[in-house]
């Protein structure tokens, strides 16, 4: 795969960014419906986690079938990798939201393993505001150049900076306010909020949908959010 992918500004739509999905893939089309997409123009954009926990967690791989949707990797998509690889205990992941991938046989786990494979663990795009990055969890270092340089040396064999972008939350959990240089802002995931916070030029944006909370969507035009939740949890 090729950890860091870089996208050229949209001259003829919209981008957007949307948070942890979870398997709530209704969720979604309800928030595309919502804000108008347009699949001819229009490009969206996931922080990762489009698995686990959520109901339709198996049409994933419809979504990245679309040429308008592309998404990075997330700590739960390393997870399918970890378990087809038997690099992650079977019971573990099956209580960290992974009984739908249980329910597949062994060439549709192989099949989803070879997809999330293939995902970037940075994406970096063009905007009317600069550079905009894309990471699941949180940029470690405090250079975007430097961290996707680091992301794509194949010298690093433990591939820390790798781990730290898919799992990390030491931004967060220290309230961290400075800002990352050479990237205008980071979109991430993984921490489940009550709402998007930003932390310097971090923007969070899980705001836990597959929980009873919210599947946000941002607008990289204006920055503007629109929210959707299941039925019930309002």
């Amino acid at each position: 795969m090729s950890r860091f992918i870089r996208f050229s500004r949209n001259i003829i739509g919209r981008d957007f960014v949307v948070g942890d999905i979870h398997g709530c893939f209704p969720l979604l089309e309800q928030l595309l419906a919502k804000v108008r997409f347009d699949p001819e123009q229009d490009r969206l954009f996931s922080v990762g986690d489009m698995v686990d926990r959520g109901p339709e967690s198996a049409r994933a791989l419809e979504f990245l079938a679309k040429p308008w949707f592309h998404a990075i990797l997330g700590n739960h998509e390393q997870m399918v990798i970890d378990a087809v690889a038997e690099m992650l205990d079977n019971d573990l992941y099956f209580y960290s939201g992974g009984a739908w991938f249980f329910g597949l046989s062994k060439s549709e786990q192989q099949e989803f393993a070879v997809a999330f494979r293939e995902l970037p663990v940075a994406i970096e795009l063009e905007s009317v505001h600069g550079l905009i990055g894309l990471v699941h969890a949180e940029c470690p270092l405090s250079d975007w150049k430097d961290f996707t340089s680091r992301l794509q040396d194949e010298s690093d064999p433990l591939r820390y900076i790798e781990a730290q972008a898919i799992w990390g939350r030491t931004r967060i959990s220290s309230g961290r306010t400075d800002t990352v240089d050479n990237i205008a802002f980071v979109f991430c995931g993984h921490t489940v909020l009550c709402k998007p916070a930003q932390l310097g030029n971090h923007l969070f944006i899980d705001t836990g949908a597959v929980f009873g909370g919210r599947l946000t969507m941002v607008n990289l035009t204006n920055f503007h959010y629109a929210q959707v939740a299941r039925e019930g949890s309002e």
